[in-house]
């Protein structure tokens, strides 16, 4: 007998209160396919995986020393090299997106705490993770797991509410480097916070993570891969490259190289099927 084929993706947005300090939630959940290796790829949002049935098996983190192992939650900083997620079949569980400016008020703790590493969320947030990790296992659909992740988030945003102003001053440099798609010069980014350049280097790193130069590279290059996913039959690169503000397409192989360690043509036939399946978020 053949076995049943499941293959899950739901995606929502969180409640109003919560929107611009998380992006979206994203439920999945896999049965029956090939084996595969899945990139975690660089990009502007930190990542919070809560498993509902097997734990999440990394097999290579963003950070080169850290040891491969299983997670049944994870928390993840802005980086920019790719963790390796191995899939053997099967997986499900909710992964969140968390802006680097809804770190303090939601998580308790600024992004640059997280940059460039993995954690088990249970260690890194307390005793409440355990609980909404149990309550999301026994939660008997979609929308009832996420209205759990809205109480739950609610919930945090009033304990920490008193920290909502420690990254205030790089509100405005952080929506305008989204907003260009990371093509903003990092002096235009200091003005805006009325600030010296080596200064705003360092409140990036402690709040974001990352510092501008390097964040404007992730947030392009993010953007980048979410508009080939949705051109994943014959795409044309070098055009690709001029719409996302690269030299030319040999300065798009560069960065996927630097940020993905594989071709813009090998990211696309790896992700391929969980791309038509809808398991990547929309550019």
């Amino acid at each position: 007998m053949v076995a049943e084929v499941v293959d899950e993706a739901v995606r929502v947005l969180p409640a109003p209160p919560l929107r611009g300090l998380v992006g979206w939630y994203s439920g999945y959940r896999q049965r029956g396919v090939p084996a595969a290796t899945h990139r975690g790829l660089p990009s502007p949002w930190l990542t919070l995986i809560l498993t509902l049935d097997e734990p999440l098996s990394v097999a290579a983190h963003p950070d080169p020393g850290a040891a491969p192992g299983d997670y049944p939650t994870l928390l993840g900083g802005l980086h920019t090299s790719p963790a390796l997620i191995r899939i053997p079949g099967r997986q499900s569980g909710i992964q969140l997106a968390i802006s680097p400016l809804g770190a303090r008020v939601l998580l308790g703790l600024p992004a640059g705490e997280l940059a460039g590493i993995d954690v088990h969320a249970d260690d890194a947030l307390g005793p409440d993770v355990r609980e909404v990790h149990d309550r999301l296992r026994e939660a008997p659909d979609w929308p009832v797991r996420f209205r759990v992740l809205d109480d739950w988030l609610l919930t945090r945003l009033t304990r920490h509410d008193g920290g909502r102003t420690a990254a205030a001053p790089l509100t405005e440099a952080w929506r305008r480097l989204l907003a260009t798609g990371g093509r903003v010069r990092v002096e235009e980014l200091a003005a805006v916070t009325c600030c010296s350049d080596r200064h705003l280097r360092n409140r990036f790193r402690a709040e974001i993570g990352l510092t501008p130069k390097a964040a404007a590279r992730v947030v392009r290059f993010d953007l980048t891969r979410r508009r080939l996913a949705r051109r994943p039959g014959r795409p044309d690169l070098a055009a690709l490259a001029a719409d996302c503000g690269y030299a030319d397409q040999s300065h798009l192989d560069r960065e996927f190289a630097a940020l993905a360690s594989c071709t813009p043509s090998a990211w696309l036939a790896q992700e391929f099927r969980n791309i038509q399946s809808g398991h990547h978020p929309p550019a």
